[in-house]
């Protein structure tokens, strides 16, 4: 961001609207919408979409899967959007990631209870335990880099924090991507594999956000 334009942002006061000039909110989308098509791209080109999702997608379980993900998409924006406005209020901004965790960990945990007992290692680990953080982070890996360049752009002070918080939101949408994939339906799967998955662009986003979006 150009000295002037911080300039006029904190004179405005510390509102998101003002930290970005006009026409920015489309090259926002275009940046961002250019590292997600890459992110199916690969998925596309590296794992394949599951031959079976058109089944998949009647399950209510498939559901609840794309709107966990898509609320930590969303929340994770959010917050890496504010870290971007110098003033801006931050003190609530993990409350509105930790919902959706919350939500979905409370639903695993109220399906692993009523499961029967044979069935709870399955309903956890499922079939891709190994594999499927290890993707959700690899197919993070374009988004990443278009969310830290959008976020150039803007006015981060907090780098560390603002690096993580693109981590996790390339994460939640990287996940989103990896839905077109993935057998996983169970909640307790979801909310444990899919998470750690999302959180390797974090600690990434974390370690190269001083470097990265410094200005």
């Amino acid at each position: 961001m150009k000295t002037d334009d911080l300039i006029a942002m904190l004179a405005s006061g510390p509102d998101v609207a003002a930290a970005a000039p006009p026409g920015a909110p489309w090259r926002a989308a275009a940046t961002v919408g250019a590292g997600v098509l890459a992110s199916v791209a690969l998925m596309a080109m590296l794992l394949g979409v599951r031959p079976n999702l058109e089944q998949l997608i009647l399950l209510p379980d498939f559901w609840i899967k794309v709107g966990f993900v898509i609320c930590i998409s969303l929340a994770a924006w959010h917050v890496s959007r504010r870290l971007c406005v110098p003033g801006a209020a931050t003190r609530a901004l993990p409350l509105l990631i930790a919902m959706p965790l919350f939500l979905m960990w409370a639903l695993g945990a109220i399906i692993l209870n009523e499961a029967p007992a044979e069935q709870r290692a399955e309903l956890f680990w499922g079939a891709t335990w190994r594999s499927c953080p290890l993707l959700i982070a690899m197919l993070s890996l374009p988004i990443l880099a278009a969310v830290l360049r959008l976020m150039r752009q803007l006015a981060p002070t907090q780098l560390r924090q603002a690096g993580a918080a693109a981590g996790f939101a390339a994460g939640g949408m990287a996940a989103l991507v990896y839905c077109l994939h993935c057998p996983e339906l169970a909640a307790s799967f979801v909310g444990f594999w899919y998470v750690l998955g999302m959180l390797v662009p974090t600690a990434i986003g974390a370690a190269i956000g001083p470097r990265v979006l410094a200005w």
